[in-house]
Formats: C-alpha cells, structure tokens, sequence
C-alpha cells in the first residue's frame, strides 16, 4: 500500500499494520553499540542477570523506531514531508530479546497548513504490544503530509 495524503487520514482510525518483528540480541546490541549507549542493562547479560527483570533489557529507543518503521508501509510511505515530533512517549513494559512486537497506529487529528496549501500535519498513536498482548510502547507523533494538490 503506498502511503497515503493528508485528505486520506480520516481521525479515529485504527491501523493494525501485518508488519510483526521478533527482537534478536543482535538487534538490541547493534542498536546499542551504534548509538553508543553503554548501558549495561542492555548489553551485559552479567549486570542484567541481577536486575529485577533478570536479563537484558530491548533499548527503548529501538522500540521508539521500531514502532514508527514498522508503522510506515501502511501509512507515509512516499508521503511524508516530515517529522515534527513525538510527545507522550511512553514504555508501559519491558521488551526482551525474543518478544515478537505487533504495532496499531491510529490516527488522532488532521488539519491543512495555514500557510502551504500542498501539505498539512496529520498526528498519530503508535502503540506497540508483545507477542502477549501487553503495551510495550506508546507514542504521539505528529508529521507533516503531503496533501493531494501536491501530487
């Protein structure tokens, strides 16, 4: 599905994308390495091991990008301008190597720009759920789209 524009995003619905992603130990030390976060409560399996949860934890920002990325097929793909922001960012749950996550998107508000009638801001939910069920993530996200008069 190519992404859609700005008049196609009708406020309530909900996307629940096919999209699904089992998170390895390498996504989550990549991630980590890349991006050179050393926490050891992602990368030492040693220190983890003696943290409440018992094991690593996914890094959250993985989770944030995962979340959007998995989110972009069924809704801006081509379309998008760009990003303005993501608010209410949220982990409810942990995310461990081998959870399988499934993302919902649903749209919260639309509105044309007052100043370029060729785009507008459309504003997201992205929640994201382990092979469980369970909330792992939760995001606002606002983006700028193209409108059908830029096509």
């Amino acid at each position: 599905m190519a992404g859609l524009y700005l008049e196609e995003f009708e406020v309530g619905r909900v996307f629940n994308h096919s999209l699904r992603k089992t998170i390895t130990e390498s996504d989550n030390m990549l991630f980590s390495v890349m991006t050179l976060n050393t926490q050891p409560l992602h990368i030492d399996f040693d220190f983890a091991s003696k943290t409440e949860w018992g094991k690593p934890l996914v890094n959250s920002l993985f989770t944030l990008g995962l979340m959007i990325g998995i989110s972009v097929n069924d809704t801006t793909i081509g379309t998008t301008i760009a990003n303005l922001g993501m608010t209410d960012v949220t982990f409810p749950s942990p995310l461990f190597h081998g959870d399988t996550v499934h993302v919902e998107t649903e749209v919260i508000s639309t509105r044309p720009s007052k100043s370029k009638p060729d785009r507008g801001i459309v504003e997201f939910e992205h929640r994201a759920f382990n092979q469980h069920g369970v909330l792992v993530a939760k995001c606002t996200r606002q983006a700028m789209m193209k409108s059908k008069s830029a096509a």
